[in-house]
């Protein structure tokens, strides 16, 4: 894992064109809202698998009145203590034409080069490339790992069950790239079973291989949510019960037995409800306030957030270990909802452990933070500060 050392946008949400230049520690962006901060972050989530931080679909992504697709492109190096090389401007791995970006022609050593986009012709296809080659999409978990916190997690613990699910399935992937493969692949077994049981005389021996796919992806999916979770748990079990209170977390409705016996016998039901009633996919993540023994959507507003906060602290600290470097954290007005002591016990824990994006309204919020790179967003642009 790297630090993004250049990024580059065309036609890619407010940004007709625009390209940053960051900090491998702190990038910081404020400026009024609506001014397109929370775009740039959204730009770098979507350097790895998954539909970013908004959960938004391809096409929605795309400028208003722009060329029809969008692009993202980045340069990573490595980071300074991996022996990373400094200096000099990047060419620009973007041109104005379609969203994906051309080969340069050199790069510094250790350098790698992402680039994701759509095409005005098909919006809703995610191409990508690396280091100029055409890959896959799940392929980019194994360049990057990138987590985020955004406002609209804030009801994560009262949210549905697939919101946790989703957010439980981004820590895996951070510490197992292969997860985006059992995961996709599960996920598309069990959509062409559902459409196959809406048939009125479905083939038996394609349903029969479709529900062996999912045993086979959706134990390898279960088994690396455990890890996740006890791995986390344990950890957490570690940290002080300081500024950010402890959680503790559990898995619940994780499939036991043989899961493809389990789905031949509740053909009939779920052809009635149109939908895999049984399987990983209805798996929770509870999650429990340590010191007061309650459920966390039982807790305060505010406790709500630190847990969260802690949470994803505690996971980037295990990703650190894990990995060998730090994940990219993607914190998106974070600050303005923390009271100064845990604003401060928050700046002094990420420092030093790799590349932090932060937003904020007013550059105030940051105050205590050195060595940064810092950024005015206006609509359409991103300046250096």
């Amino acid at each position: 894992m790297a630090a993004v050392s250049r990024l580059s946008l065309t036609d890619f949400r407010s940004y007709a064109s625009a390209s940053l230049e960051p900090a491998p520690g702190f990038v910081l962006l404020y400026g009024e809202n609506g001014a397109g901060k929370t775009n740039l972050l959204e730009a770098v989530s979507m350097l790895a698998p998954g539909r970013g931080l908004r959960g938004a679909t391809l096409s929605a992504m795309g400028r208003l009145g722009g060329s029809g697709g969008w692009a993202v492109a980045a340069t990573l190096s490595p980071l300074p203590h991996a022996g990373g090389v400094g200096g000099g401007p990047v060419e620009s791995p973007l041109s104005g034409e379609q969203s994906l970006p051309p080969t340069p022609s050199r790069e510094r050593e250790g350098e790698v080069r992402l680039g994701t986009g759509t095409l005005a012709a098909s919006p809703e296809r995610r191409q990508v490339r690396i280091n100029g080659a055409p890959a896959s999409v799940n392929s980019l978990s194994e360049w990057l790992s990138v987590l985020w916190l955004t406002p609209a997690m804030d009801r994560l613990f009262t949210g549905s069950a697939g919101e946790r699910r989703r957010f439980l399935d981004r820590l895996v992937l951070a510490l197992e790239p292969s997860h985006a493969h059992h995961a996709s692949r599960y996920e598309a077994a069990m959509r062409a079973r559902n459409k196959l049981l809406a048939e009125a005389r479905p083939d038996e021996a394609w349903l029969a291989s479709l529900e062996l796919a999912m045993a086979e992806h959706g134990a390898a999916g279960t088994e690396a949510r455990s890890r996740t979770v006890a791995a986390l748990a344990e950890r957490l079990a570690g940290v002080r019960d300081d500024e950010f209170p402890r959680a503790e977390i559990a898995l619940e409705g994780s499939q036991d037995g043989d899961l493809a016996r389990t789905l031949k016998a509740n053909r009939s039901r779920d052809a009635a409800a149109g939908r895999t009633t049984e399987g990983p996919h209805r798996t929770d993540l509870l999650v429990v306030h340590r010191a007061k023994q309650i459920p966390a959507a039982s807790a305060s507003t505010g406790e709500q957030k630190a847990l969260l906060l802690g949470l994803v602290l505690a996971h980037a600290e295990l990703v650190t270990e894990r990995r060998g470097e730090p994940p990219i954290l993607l914190l998106d007005e974070v600050a303005a909802h923390l009271d100064p002591k845990r604003r401060a016990a928050l700046f002094s824990r990420l420092e030093g452990r790799g590349q932090v994006w932060m937003t904020a309204t007013e550059a105030a919020l940051f105050e205590g933070i050195g060595g940064a790179a810092r950024f005015h967003v206006t609509p359409g642009t991103a300046n250096p500060a």
